[in-house]
């Protein structure tokens, strides 16, 4: 019995330790967007406004590569900045303009996924990071990717 609340004791230090130190690499990691997220105005801040912020690709085959570019305005009062543009996988890549996009400039967010290893439904979230309220902006590509194996029922009834 002490073992066992030993170990649920060590369990939960190990695990608010963990979170203590992913706050502070994610903090340094995102410096720049945090400090552009604090000094940043709402009434004057830049505004992403995407004609949509869900695509779905449909099915594509395994291996498949698809484009899709996020189409959006600076609905906002200063230059829109974007300091980052990353995917949950490596598999999904976004492209962003460098430079500044100025008040009612459009332009758009080019993302490519690889199908390559992929099978079943895919929903990739895409983070755009800029000098917006709020500083993150979050973008979906979905669809499904068809792979070349039959199902089983198929290989048996041959």
């Amino acid at each position: 019995m002490i073992k066992k609340i030993a170990a649920g004791f060590s369990l939960a230090i190990t695990l608010a330790a963990c979170n203590q130190t992913s706050t502070p690499k994610q903090a340094t990691a995102d410096s720049s967007s945090n400090k552009a997220a604090t000094t940043v105005n709402a009434a004057t801040a830049a505004a992403m406004k995407f004609e949509t912020e869900v695509h779905d690709f449909g099915k594509i085959k395994e291996g498949d590569k698809v484009t899709y570019e996020f189409k959006y305005i600076n609905t906002g009062k200063s230059p829109l900045i974007i300091s980052d543009a990353y995917a949950t996988c490596g598999c999904t890549t976004p492209e962003v303009e460098k430079k500044p996009i100025q008040p009612g400039a459009a332009s758009f967010v080019k993302v490519t996924f690889n199908s390559a290893g992929k099978g079943g439904l895919q929903d990739k979230l895409i983070t755009i990071v800029a000098n917006t309220v709020p500083a993150e902006n979050r973008l979906h590509l979905k669809g499904e990717v068809l792979t070349n194996e039959k199902p089983a029922a198929d290989k048996k009834s041959k």
